[in-house]
């Protein structure tokens, strides 16, 4: 059971991390609330299992071709969608709103209401302490340490990563030392989806395929985000976790716990605004304001 508790916990961690440092990069960058973030990730495995099925395609180039796939619909939203309305925050809420569901209807007329699954893109598995671990569990965690490293490296180390984070941290500051706001923005934008896409690649053989299922890792990604704190990445990494070893707990330890994990991590969350409430690692308001 210690071993379930890991494997399920690390899954759901990085997927929920991968999924709130997507959308706290354009948050910070662009003050953009995305809330079709996690209806990218629906799109995106749906594309996995049109390319693997109706085009015949190996995984691995499907799942490229989702990511890539995904990310050039990301910035083609941005340009003709929220770009002309960013400055207003109510109506990008709004008009991501209406983008979410419109992805949701698409998908529905494409694909119907049926569920739909994918195979292991990796099948077969390996015993570890008497217990077997399916080798996507593992293809599932490896692949999302390494986006998550790759996504720190180029934060950290690139010249567009220094644009995006002196960005995030004073915008006005940024624009005053030559830095290209608008493309900043939009680059930040479509990574902000290549990430969102690549959670729903390594994580569509976990799950079921409906028009609806990018409503619940919304309302976790959300709980992560404003748990860690708005707009930190540190923050979003941290609560990712937290939230997603709690549940990985409440299931296997909690009598119906499947039915209350969501209620408990959620509860966590509240718990910890009520003593921090600006979060984990965000900034308190005072200071912001």
């Amino acid at each position: 059971m210690i071993l379930d508790i890991i494997i399920v916990g690390l899954i759901s961690g990085s997927t929920y991390a991968i999924l709130a440092i997507g959308f706290s990069l354009v948050f910070g960058v662009a003050r953009i609330v995305n809330i079709a973030h996690t209806a990218f990730y629906m799109v995106a495995s749906y594309i996995i299992y049109l390319g693997m099925y109706q085009l015949g395609l190996h995984p691995g180039l499907a799942i490229l071709a989702s990511v890539v796939a995904t990310a050039i619909l990301g910035l083609v939203s941005y340009k003709f969608l929220i770009d002309p309305i960013r400055e207003h925050e109510a109506a990008v809420l709004i008009a991501t709103i209406a983008l979410a569901m419109i992805m949701q209807e698409v998908m529905h007329l494409v694909f119907g209401d049926e569920y739909l699954s994918v195979p292991p893109l990796i099948p077969g598995y390996v015993t570890i302490f008497n217990v077997k671990v399916m080798y996507q569990h593992i293809f599932t965690i490896l692949g999302a340490v390494v986006v998550l490293g790759v996504t720190w490296f180029f934060l950290m180390k690139t010249k567009l990563g220094l644009e995006i984070r002196a960005m995030a941290q004073d915008r006005e500051v940024a624009n005053l030392m030559g830095m290209n706001e608008i493309k900043v923005a939009m680059l930040t934008m479509g990574i902000s989806v290549a990430l969102a896409a690549f959670a729903g690649a390594v994580v569509v053989p976990l799950t079921v395929l409906n028009p609806t299922m990018w409503m619940t890792p919304l309302i976790m990604m959300m709980a992560v985000v404003v748990l860690g704190g708005m707009g930190s990445l540190k923050g979003s990494f941290a609560g990712a976790y937290i939230l997603g070893f709690t549940e990985a707990l409440v299931v296997f330890l909690v009598p119906m716990g499947a039915f209350l994990k969501a209620s408990v991590a959620l509860s966590i969350m509240i718990l910890v605004l009520v003593i921090r409430p600006e979060g984990l690692f965000g900034i308190s308001f005072e200071e912001e304001r």
